[in-house]
């Protein structure tokens, strides 16, 4: 029987980590099918507290878990497949093996969406990718269907003063060409116009948002309509004992100090639930 389960293994997930392992509660860090979260697939991350020179993605978080193993964490390899929330203890099923805790805290995260394009899944790794990485020497083509940007001043800024990327605003991508199985070109169509563009690359690095995986939680949590979870207060679910952080319930501001702060609360929301139910 385990006091405390974590699903998940980003920025938010491993500050609940640190925080319950810190109250001795042995906490048990399921890491999921892309441990680190998003940080892990992140280069330099520059506004996170504390760094005044900015720190990588991966780096920032093996610090975390080293942080929180040091505290008595223990971290399992897999994805949760099921999990029972109908009375406690609840049971988490991850890799063929099910596991009994007092209390869950649901850090799962988000995954990148993809286009939805005819054989983009099976081009991921062969010229397809959600995550664009330094490729210092290339051309960028920037591509959005609209010509104003989401994105922060500064951030937009720096990419319009960068002469190796080119704007290709407002357009979309209809098609991804890779005749060798290798991405060669994309097909893309303005959405004003209609005018029809074929631009050859290498890569095609996909960033139009993400989807919480909260997928194995139907039915059994409250979300809202595009799947984020809910919170009653702070943490706190529809089921007590079930306490949420980070992106799976961040449609908002999806960063990682405010995921490290969701996960501090759910530690402390999941320490103090098992004070006032030491007996159950």
């Amino acid at each position: 029987m385990e006091n405390v389960v974590i699903i998940g293994s980003g920025c938010a997930g491993l500050t609940a980590a640190i925080y319950a392992a810190r109250a001795n509660l042995k906490p048990v860090v399921l890491e999921g099918h892309e441990p680190g979260g998003q940080l892990s697939l992140t280069t330099h991350v520059e506004n996170f507290p504390g760094f005044p020179d900015g720190i990588l993605g991966p780096e920032l978080i093996e610090n975390m878990k080293r942080q929180a193993a040091r505290f008595g964490s223990e971290f399992r390899a897999g994805a949760v497949t099921e999990v029972d929330l109908r009375e406690r203890p609840f049971r988490v099923t991850v890799a063929g093996e099910t596991l009994e805790t007092k209390t869950l805290i649901v850090a799962a995260g988000a995954s990148a969406r993809l286009l939805g394009l005819k054989g983009e899944k099976e081009l991921i790794g062969r010229g397809v990718s959600t995550c664009a990485t330094c490729d210092g020497s290339s051309k960028v083509y920037l591509i959005h269907r609209r010509n104003e940007f989401r994105a922060s001043k500064i951030m937009i800024d720096r990419v319009r003063l960068n002469e190796k990327v080119e704007f290709v605003t407002p357009y979309v991508v209809e098609e991804i060409s890779s005749p060798q199985g290798l991405v060669s070109s994309v097909t893309l169509r303005n959405p004003e116009s209609g005018l029809a563009r074929e631009i050859e690359v290498d890569g095609v690095f996909v960033a139009i948002g993400h989807d919480p995986n909260s997928t194995v939680f139907k039915g059994k949590l409250d979300m809202d309509a595009n799947g984020y979870l809910v919170a009653k207060h702070g943490s706190i679910t529809n089921i007590p004992g079930v306490f949420i952080a980070g992106d799976v319930q961040d449609h908002r501001y999806r960063q990682a100090v405010t995921a490290a702060g969701s996960g501090c609360m759910a530690a402390i929301d999941a320490e103090k639930f098992l004070e006032e139910h030491k007996r159950a």
